[in-house]
Order: C-alpha cells, then structure tokens, then sequence
C-alpha cells in the first residue's frame, strides 16, 4: 500500500474480558457483617470502584503519571476486598508499569483495566440483584 491509497477492509478487534468474581469472598462479608452490612460495603465499594477508574484513566489522559498511579494503586485494596481479584491484579500491574515509567504499558494496562473494571462491575451489580 502507497501513501495516499484508502484501505478498503478493516477489521475491528473486539476485545472481550472474562472476569471471575471470587464469590467466597463475598460469602465471608456476608458472614461476618450480616445481609445489611455486607450489601452496604459492596455497594460503597463499587461507588468507590467506579470514581477511581474514572480518575485514573482521567489522570491519564491529563499526563497526570504519578496521581495515575496512586489512583491505580487505591484500587487495588478495594476490589481485594470484594472478590474482584482481576480487577486487582489489573491495578497492580498499571501501578508497576507507572514505576517503570513504561509509557507503552501504562497505556495497555489501562485500557485493560478500564475493560475489566467495566465487566467486573456489571458482574456484581447482576450478582447484587439475583440476592435480593
């Protein structure tokens, strides 16, 4: 292909995430705060979940590395707390890729991040609604 020339077929790359929710996690929340408290944390958990990937990806996209970073790294101990163990795993490796000032991958982990912060959420919301 030339300069100039118009590419007639593109494919589209869906990328789909699979997320596991680890639902021991929120069986031991149940336990040990009751129905009422359990639904209260994964309800101020997921609130919390939600603004933190949204002022990530924000910080990212103002150049804004190091808030980035603490963002991503929040994240981490929120979504340990409610079984969402991707979603973790996923912050945790942006905030390593923010350290190495790896600008290549700070840039896919998030977007990966951002994917499986979408699922997982949606995940827990359909678990949140099957329970009640």
């Amino acid at each position: 292909m030339n300069w100039g020339e118009t590419v007639k077929d593109v494919t589209m790359l869906v990328q789909k995430e699979v997320v596991r929710l680890n639902a021991s996690r929120l069986e031991e929340l149940y336990a040990q705060l009751g129905e009422a408290g359990a639904e209260d944390v994964v309800c101020r958990a997921l609130e919390e979940l939600a603004l933190r990937l949204s002022h990530t990806e924000r910080c990212y996209r103002e150049g804004r590395t190091g808030d980035m970073r603490k963002s991503a790294r929040s994240l981490v101990a929120i979504a340990d707390q409610i079984g969402m163990q991707a979603l973790s795993r996923v912050a945790a490796d942006v905030t390593i890729a923010a350290d190495r000032c790896d600008h290549v991958a700070i840039a896919a982990t998030l977007s990966r991040l951002l994917r499986i912060g979408d699922c997982s959420l949606s995940e827990v919301w359909e678990m949140q609604d099957l329970s009640i």
